[in-house]
């Protein structure tokens, strides 16, 4: 499939996607909108905020266990990353992997993900790095490169909360069976902690995050004929007890129309689009919806602190196949 038709193919899908949404009672829009280029830029800042403990914390613990990662991986091994963004977290990984064969960034975000795939691979010169534009939700093309057995998926960050906890285990479960038998995970969960400290972390004083979630309206102004009056909308964020998750809203700051691609929405004054949920869990609770998915933990890592956790996981083995590292 050449680019242009990505691009329209992609551009169709948001557009099914945002109409599709904004037409049930309770609006809503698709978080994976969130990353054009601008949301990335956005994302990128976010994870510099003071408030935003996750990606500091995260990156804390990769540092501090980088050596584990590498003898549970073993060598050649292929790292897949789900949701790449500007790929700054798997090098930290690459870095203490021992000599890995392949890198497979995977994101919706084509431009984005295109220009960090060539930046590393200009710093890693001997490694083969094969982006893949694609909606990993949906599902995504294996190159040859990522082997049965020596494929290592890395989902970081608190991506996995976007997902309803039943959805979370649909995708798991998929992802499983796309990597195949004796595949490995190391993946990023965001801990339930206070009330306070999760709602700083997506209300920050600078207003980032409020820009970032805003910026879903421009984009639809700019690529689907939107007119939405973004003085007209407000960001809040909140943590539902009850459901265990951040839930990231657009907020109508009056009575007003807007219209997409030529079809009018109406908005009451106070209506809200809801735009992102990222659940929380306790570690056990996670472990426990892993295994549902068919993936058995091999060993966790958290913050002094608990606020987070990275989780390493590994499907079946196939008695077949032998060419894995064994885990411990």
């Amino acid at each position: 499939m050449d680019g242009e038709h990505a691009r329209l193919q992609e551009a169709d899908g948001f557009l099914i996607d945002v109409l599709n949404g904004l037409s049930h009672p309770r609006k809503s829009l698709p978080c994976k909108y969130f990353y054009d280029e601008r949301g990335s830029a956005l994302f990128d800042a976010i994870c510099e905020l003071e408030e935003y403990y996750p990606t500091r914390t995260e990156t804390a613990i990769l540092r501090r266990h980088a050596a584990e990662f590498a003898d549970l991986a073993g060598p050649r091994v292929t790292v897949v990353e789900l949701g790449s963004g500007s790929s700054v977290k798997v090098r930290i990984l690459l870095d203490a992997l021992k000599d890995p064969a392949a890198y497979v960034p995977v994101d919706i975000s084509r431009e984005h993900l295109l220009a960090s795939a060539a930046q590393l691979a200009g710093d890693y010169p001997g490694l083969s790095v094969v982006p893949v534009a694609a909606d990993y939700v949906q599902g995504f093309p294996l190159p040859p490169v990522a082997e049965p057995g020596r494929t290592l998926a890395f989902f970081p960050g608190s991506t996995i909360g976007n997902f309803e906890p039943a959805e979370a285990e649909a995708f798991l479960a998929r992802l499983g069976r796309r990597l195949g038998a004796g595949c490995r995970l190391l993946i990023g969960v965001d801990l339930k902690k206070r009330r306070d400290v999760l709602e700083a972390a997506y209300n920050d004083a600078r207003g980032v995050t409020a820009a970032f979630n805003i910026n879903l309206l421009a984009r639809i102004n700019r690529e689907l004929r939107g007119t939405f009056d973004l003085d007209g909308f407000a960001h809040r964020a909140f943590y539902n007890e009850e459901h265990g998750r951040i839930e990231m809203h657009l907020v109508s700051c009056r009575a007003q129309t807007a219209s997409v691609s030529g079809r009018t929405f109406r908005f009451a004054a106070g209506e809200t689009i809801h735009t992102e949920n990222s659940c929380k869990y306790a570690l056990p609770e996670f472990e426990r919806l892993a295994s549902r998915a068919g993936w058995s933990t091999v060993r966790r890592w958290t913050d002094e602190a608990g606020l987070f956790g990275l989780i390493w996981l590994r499907t079946a083995p196939d008695p077949d196949h032998i060419s894995y590292v064994a885990l411990q």
